[in-house]
């Protein structure tokens, strides 16, 4: 998409979004914009499904309930961004920058966060329902209350995480680093752990079924 045609559908959206009488909602499904520098961009509520973000340059970028169901942000920088309740449905987040975005309450169900950088980000009350982690950085994250039942953990880094009350029922988390996370409350049952990394875990209260 041209750069004069973006900024001005950014700039009816803010118009939108501040008074729904003028501007207009950004509709940008299935558009191309990989590559595309939306540092900063200011896009609440806007329509971004199946969107190619390829490569995209998001930091701290303002999507939050946003559609992104089915876009491709793979390699994507959103590094602080905000993205609240946004719909991730099936998102390709591979290698994606997410460190220090705030997803609390975001439904990231089926998302492909394979080797996503994820450290320091927001994730309470989450929908991670059958995402793909496998080798994601969770370093610091916060997860209170995420759900995680199905997901693929293999590999990830938890270390110092915080999945107070998460639920984490059936989900893989082999070879998984947990050193020093707190699962106090949280939900293992039928959770693969072969190979994980414990150490200094807060485990009290956690439930685990084998």
């Amino acid at each position: 998409m041209e750069k004069a045609k973006l900024e001005k559908i950014l700039e009816l959206h803010a118009m939108w979004f501040r008074d729904p009488r003028i501007g207009k909602r950004a509709n940008l499904e299935c558009e191309d914009l990989s590559g595309a520098n939306l540092r900063g961009a200011y896009l609440p509520d806007a329509d971004l499904r199946s969107a190619n973000l390829r490569g995209a340059d998001l930091p701290d970028a303002d999507l939050r309930s946003a559609d992104l169901r089915g876009a491709d942000l793979s390699g994507a920088d959103l590094t602080g961004a905000k993205l609240m309740l946004a719909s991730l449905t099936g998102a390709n987040l591979t290698g994606a920058n997410l460190k220090g975005a705030n997803l609390r309450g975001a439904d990231l169900t089926d998302a492909d966060l394979t080797d996503a950088i994820i450290e320091l980000a927001t994730l309470d009350g989450a929908n991670l329902k059958g995402a793909n982690l496998k080798g994601a950085n969770l370093w610091y994250s916060n997860l209170v209350g995420a759900d995680l039942s199905g997901a693929n953990l293999s590999g990830a880094n938890l270390s110092r995480a915080n999945l107070k009350g998460a639920n984490l029922g059936y989900a893989n988390l082999d070879g998984a680093n947990l050193k020093g996370a707190n699962l106090k409350g949280a939900n293992l049952g039928y959770a693969n752990l072969t190979g994980a990394d414990l150490t200094d875990a807060i485990m009290l209260e956690s439930e685990k079924t084998l």
